[in-house]
C-alpha cells in the first residue's frame, strides 16, 4: 500500500492519487491507450476512500489525461500537442517547455515566383521573387506539425542560407524581422495525401491549419501554412 502523507502541509489524498498516475504515464510505465487501475484499486492502494479515489480520476478525465468508458475502464487518453496562438512562438522552444525533443527534416527549400494570388498577399508585383520552405516539425520523433511557408525576400533576404534543420524559420524570422503585426485564421481541412504522409496520418483524418500571415517594417514578412494532426493538436492564447 502506498501512503498518504499526512503532513497537514502535504496536498490533499486525491491530489497525491493524481499526481501519481500523471508520473507512471510520463515515465513511460503506462502508455497511450493502456488501462489505468480502477477507483477501488486506488482506493484500496492508497488506504483511501473510493469517493477520493473518484475525485482524481474525475478530474484526470476533464483534463483529459485518461479517457473513461462506461462498463469498460479508464484507459490513459491520447496526447494533446498545444500549441500558443495569439503569442508568436518559436515551435522548438513550446516542445522543449514540455519537456520533449523537437528536430525537423527540410523537404523543400526554394526561391520561386509570386503568382497573381501570392503578390496580392505580399502586396507585391505579380512575379516578384520569393522564397519558399516546406519543413516537418517533429515532436520526441511524432511529426506534429507540416510548416508551409512563403517569405518576403525584401524582408528576410539571408533566408535561404539558413540551415533550417537547426534553426525554425520562426526563430530566424524573429530576429531578422521583428514581428509588428499577426493575422490568422484557423480551419479544419482533409490533408492532402503528401501532407498525410508527411504526419503520418490516414488520408481520412481531419487537419488543424493554421493560416498566418505576419507583418515587419510595414510589410508583408512571410505567409504559413501550418498543418496539425487534428486528433493530436490543439491551440491555445489569452489575451
Amino acid at each position: 500500500m502506498l501512503q498518504v502523507a499526512d503532513n497537514p502541509h502535504a496536498q490533499p489524498a486525491f491530489q497525491q492519487i493524481k499526481d501519481h498516475i500523471v508520473s507512471r504515464i510520463r515515465a513511460g510505465d503506462w502508455k497511450e491507450g493502456d488501462l489505468v487501475p480502477t477507483e477501488l484499486e486506488l482506493a484500496r492502494l492508497f488506504g483511501v476512500s473510493r469517493m477520493t479515489a473518484n475525485r482524481a480520476m474525475r478530474e484526470l478525465a476533464a483534463e483529459q489525461v485518461v479517457v473513461r468508458v462506461q462498463g469498460a475502464g479508464t484507459f490513459v487518453a491520447q496526447e494533446k500537442y498545444q500549441a500558443t496562438l495569439v503569442q508568436i512562438r518559436n515551435i522548438a522552444d513550446e516542445i522543449a517547455a514540455r519537456n520533449h525533443k523537437h528536430r525537423s527534416e527540410l523537404h523543400l527549400l526554394e526561391r520561386a515566383r509570386a503568382k497573381d494570388s501570392q503578390a496580392k498577399q505580399f502586396d507585391l508585383k505579380s512575379g516578384a521573387e520569393l522564397f519558399h520552405s516546406l519543413i516537418v516539425h517533429f515532436e520526441d520523433e511524432v511529426p506534429i506539425q507540416v510548416e508551409d511557408r512563403w517569405v518576403n525576400k525584401l524582408v528576410a533576404p539571408d533566408y535561404m542560407g539558413q540551415d533550417f534543420t537547426k534553426v525554425t524559420p520562426n526563430e530566424y524570422l524573429m530576429k531578422a524581422a521583428p514581428l509588428q503585426g499577426v493575422q490568422y485564421t484557423i480551419e479544419a481541412v482533409m490533408p492532402s495525401p503528401d501532407v498525410a504522409e508527411m504526419l503520418r496520418i490516414g488520408g481520412q483524418e481531419p487537419c488543424l491549419v493554421l493560416h498566418r500571415k505576419t507583418i515587419s517594417r510595414n510589410k508583408v514578412a512571410s505567409v504559413a501554412k501550418l498543418w496539425h494532426p487534428g486528433k493530436k493538436y490543439r491551440f491555445s492564447g489569452e489575451f
